[in-house]
């Protein structure tokens, strides 16, 4: 991976744009043709919601944004149509809105693993798609088994807060950086690329970053 275009990702599991960036991003990249090294980093755009909120995503966004509730349904009813377009199939009705600090933790301890993109995937999917809880433990525990990783090894590094200190980092670094809202890719450590860009935006600054180091050799 020597000549892999790092590209750094802040983004939340509860974030539909980041779930459709991450599809456009992976188009993207297919376009682009050359290697790539993704690294996820935290981002959370609710810490203070609590792990077990009452209501639906329609009331938490209404109560939230102060917005009426027929408006945020036609805001999510407009996103799930853009989710289908890059063939996801959120399903709001059985969304389950809770805190994200616990994923973020079990998002870097697959990465100590080696599996944070497979963990990544599977967290998005399970919150948008399949209606499960990524906000408790032991059921955070339980995704992570299913894709391989340990579960009594899981438990102990959320239970013990292992990994909070680095999604810390990750936040204090996004604040740094000046990145307000998410899906955010910094390609290169140089170029940033905020929001759900379509394919061809990504591929783009990918085959610039691979010019630009053809033309320093």
């Amino acid at each position: 991976m020597n000549n892999a275009i790092k590209v750094d990702i802040w983004s939340d599991v509860q974030c539909p744009w980041c779930y459709i960036g991450k599809r456009k991003f992976e188009a993207g990249v297919a376009q682009y043709g050359g290697a790539v090294e993704v690294e996820y980093h935290s981002f959370e755009l609710a810490p203070d919601t609590p792990v077990e909120y009452e209501g639906t995503p329609i009331e938490y966004l209404s109560e939230r944004k102060g917005l009426p509730v027929a408006q945020v349904e036609q805001m999510l009813a407009r996103v799930t149509e853009i989710a289908e377009s890059v063939d996801l199939h959120y399903d709001y009705d059985s969304v389950h809105q809770t805190n994200t600090v616990k994923a973020h933790e079990l998002l870097h301890f697959a990465k100590a693993k080696g599996r944070q993109l497979d963990m990544k995937e599977h967290l998005l999917k399970a919150y948008f798609i399949d209606g499960k809880h990524v906000g408790r433990i032991a059921d955070l525990a339980a995704l992570a088994e299913e894709i391989g990783l340990d579960r009594a090894e899981v438990l102990v590094a959320l239970e013990s807060n292992e990994y909070l200190a680095d999604v810390k980092a990750d936040v204090a670094r996004a604040t740094e950086y000046g990145i307000q809202g998410v899906p955010f890719s910094v390609i290169d450590g140089k170029y940033g690329v905020s929001g759900a860009q379509d394919a061809v935006a990504f591929a783009n600054v990918l085959i610039q970053v691979r010019n630009e180091r053809d033309a320093d050799k």
